[in-house]
């Protein structure tokens, strides 16, 4: 039956010429923003003085005044009805990693009979969801059901539209009845604030006086597959799992490296065409698109955002392209490794520092001075990821990412830092004070007269690198395509918060105490950049030797989830948080415990698809190939008896041993299931989970996909790579 079933999917695939059509109806300008409540709307509706305290409150974060509220609440609810909502959600992003909504409607009965379209500040501004189902890390009980979303200004609401009509949707934070934050909003917030505080110290001393603010600047890059829907539902692991834990390697996979930015196909552009003309619409500079390297494998990249409106945009992007992928017959595939034996998928987060006043504080410049300025928050950076490596690594675990750090297409979990040759040199030529042949000679004085101006392109890129500068910005390449954004720039922004917190209290110190600006700038940078110069690595991030190298310069190597999640209680990460405000003590530990039961619970799903489709699945068609080699086997020995070498007798065995092993292997992996869920303790499941849970599904699929390349085509009952990967 499910062979049968395939090969009418097959022929369905085969035969469909039909590509689905989206013409171009709005010029991409005229579009930008169009279910945005953003400024031109609020200003056209709000009083003056209320459109200016909410900009205030949205660019500084300001507080608003009593009243502001409902005034804008009106607004917001007549903008949104005139444009067709029904409906309204504070719309949050819970520890899931996923975002959260309830719905509720605009009418409201009146106690004349009538039903009236209601919605008071009151109801901007805060909401009451049921809080016990969300993880809570031990900060709330089950019973205690009471968690609140409060409006979060800093981001616009927006409409989102599907077949049943247009809901109002308002960007929220989450925390619980005892204010602890329950989501990933609140501490990103909260580490901007720390972040454009220590800027803001760090400008001042180099004689800014206009900025009053610091913004962290994203752009996140989204790799993912697309594979036709009628393949994907007839595998449960990518429905259930988001990646395929059976599969043998294709015929074909990137290896001609013939899909990289190569033609996109019809059926495909028709796609992304509507997915960026809803982006547009929801305020999403979606800019870039083409194909990755692996088949079936493309990305999208917006432009530079402020931190906070990334993450949400790109948490949009991601929903806005499994929706859109339904309706032109795909399944998005958002798993950083949804199939062995070709790349994966990441999600490149640009990060830079941009002032109030429009400059880049990572842009080199080309004056002294300003050069002088790039340099101290390059040694920032530098500090930050040196001191807080594990930080920034635990920003980018998850079950679905150890799949793909350090592979061939993701950087090692080694976290370092590629600068190019050029500023490299810079920095040695500012560590020992001379010149390095390539300038005026003399004397090196920062920021007076001896150093050249910097191109922005200075050096090649370096892909192996997970933490890559890249002319005026850092490009942290180490995050998952599935993951929320926010972990990373959360650990991002503490970290160097945290430093420059150091290098602003000490130059400020040394110039009350006498010295000149230009002396303090010349010490600090020089021991900066020579005690954090072993996180500097401009080399092969994929070779051996770099592990080695690693090990000598003392750089952590937390090779998966678990490793990294044992280091998140230790007391100078959790330092690095708390003394710049962005999560408490509690906060933390409760994260820790979160993000265990989350690596647990997604290898649970993966044992648990592994073992039913291994006997419900895998078994039951290759046993019906088995009896029938047998019965060949018996069939030529009666015929040219027992002393005769039969081909067929060797085909016979291999698979008989593979059927065999798959069977152990499934046995084994049920028992150690069952002793899994029979543990009590969270960091010890979590072991047992990487170390035998993870090895034993390896195991598992070894025999399985051996078993498909020598099963008929036609009675192996899934889709097969070749299917899944080149029918678009």
């Amino acid at each position: 039956m499910t062979s049968t079933l395939r090969s009418a999917v097959r022929l369905a695939v085969a035969t469909d010429t039909h590509i689905p059509e989206h013409p171009i109806k709005h010029r991409p300008a005229d579009l930008f923003g169009r279910d945005v409540f953003g400024m031109d709307d609020m200003r056209k509706r709000l009083p003056s003085k209320v459109f200016k305290r909410l900009e205030q409150a949205a660019v500084k974060g300001e507080s608003l005044l009593e009243g502001d509220a409902d005034i804008i609440a009106g607004a917001m609810k007549e903008w949104a009805i005139d444009r067709g909502a029904t409906h309204y959600t504070h719309w949050f992003q819970p520890m899931t990693g996923a975002t959260a909504e309830k719905h509720d409607a605009f009418l409201t009965p009146s106690p004349d009979g009538r039903m009236l379209n209601e919605f008071s500040g009151k109801m901007l501004v805060m909401g009451e969801p049921d809080a016990s189902s969300f993880p809570s890390g031990g900060i709330r009980s089950t019973f205690e059901a009471r968690g609140y979303t409060a409006w979060d200004p800093t981001s616009p609401a927006f409409l989102m539209e599907n077949t049943c009509g247009k809901t109002l949707y308002i960007p929220s934070v989450f925390f619980s009845y005892t204010g602890e934050s329950l989501d990933r909003k609140t501490p990103l917030l909260r580490s901007l604030d720390a972040i454009s505080k220590q800027s803001l110290r760090v400008l001042r001393l180099f004689g800014n006086t206009t900025a009053t603010k610091v913004n962290a600047m994203v752009g996140a890059e989204q790799e993912y597959f697309l594979v036709d829907r009628r393949y994907f539902s007839l595998r449960n692991d990518l429905m259930l799992a988001g990646r395929s834990v059976y599969g043998a390697k294709p015929s074909k996979g990137q290896e001609l490296e013939d899909h990289y930015f190569g033609s996109i196909s019809p059926r495909v552009l028709a796609f992304m065409a509507e997915v960026e003309e809803r982006l547009l619409a929801l305020g999403i500079p979606a800019r870039t698109r083409h194909n990755e390297v692996a088949p079936g494998q493309f990305e999208l990249a917006p432009m530079f955002e402020t931190a906070n409106l990334a993450t949400d945009h790109n948490m949009l992007t991601m929903e806005v392209l499994r929706v859109t992928a339904g309706r032109h017959g795909f399944a998005c595939l958002l798993h950083e490794k949804p199939f062995a034996g070709v790349n994966g998928s990441g999600k490149h987060n640009n990060w830079s520092l941009c002032d109030s006043d429009g400059n880049n504080l990572l842009d080199p410049g080309k004056t002294p001075q300003d050069n002088a300025q790039f340099l101290i928050f390059l040694a920032a950076v530098l500090r930050a990821v040196h001191k807080h490596a594990i930080v920034l690594r635990l920003g980018t675990i998850g079950a679905g990412n150890d799949h793909r750090l350090g592979a061939n297409e993701a950087p090692p979990a080694i976290i370092s830092i590629f600068l190019g040759e050029h500023l490299t040199r810079v920095m040695a030529a500012v560590i020992s004070g001379k010149d390095n042949g390539e300038w005026e000679s003399g004397t090196l004085q920062v920021g007076v007269s001896s150093l050249p101006p910097l191109p922005r392109d200075f050096s090649d890129r370096n892909r192996t690198s997970p933490f890559a500068f890249t002319g005026n910005k850092f490009e942290f390449r180490a995050v998952g395509a599935s993951q929320s954004i926010a972990p990373a720039n959360i650990a991002l922004n503490a970290a160097v918060a945290c430093a420059l917190e150091d290098i602003a209290t000490e130059l400020e110190t040394t110039i009350s105490e006498g010295s000149s600006l230009n002396t303090a700038v010349q010490t600090i940078l020089a021991r900066l950049f020579k005690e954090h110069m072993p996180i500097v690595f401009n080399g092969n991030g994929y070779a051996d030797e770099w592990q080695e190298e690693a090990t000598l310069r003392k750089l952590p190597n937390l090779k998966n989830t678990v490793a990294a999640l044992e280091r998140y209680s230790d007391p100078e990460v959790m330092e690095t948080f708390i003394r710049t405000g962005v999560l408490s003590a509690r906060e933390l530990l409760a994260r820790q415990e979160i993000l265990l039961e989350s690596y647990i619970k997604a290898v649970h799903v993966e044992t648990k698809l592994v073992s039913s489709m291994g006997r419900s699945v895998i078994l039951p068609a290759v046993m019906k190939s088995l009896r029938g080699a047998a019965d060949l086997v018996s069939s030529s020995r009666s015929v040219l008896g027992n002393a005769v070498s039969l081909p067929e007798e060797a085909y016979y065995t291999d698979l008989r041993e593979h059927v065999v092993s798959l069977m152990a292997e499934l046995d084994a992996l049920d028992a150690c299931h069952k002793k899994l869920d029979a543990m009590t303790d969270t960091h010890e499941r979590a072991i047992a989970a990487r170390d035998c849970l993870v090895p034993l599904m390896a195991s598992c699929r070894a025999h399985a996909d051996a078993l498909e390349i020598m099963v008929d085509d036609a009675d192996w009952p899934l889709p097969s790579y070749n299917e899944l990967l080149w029918q678009h």
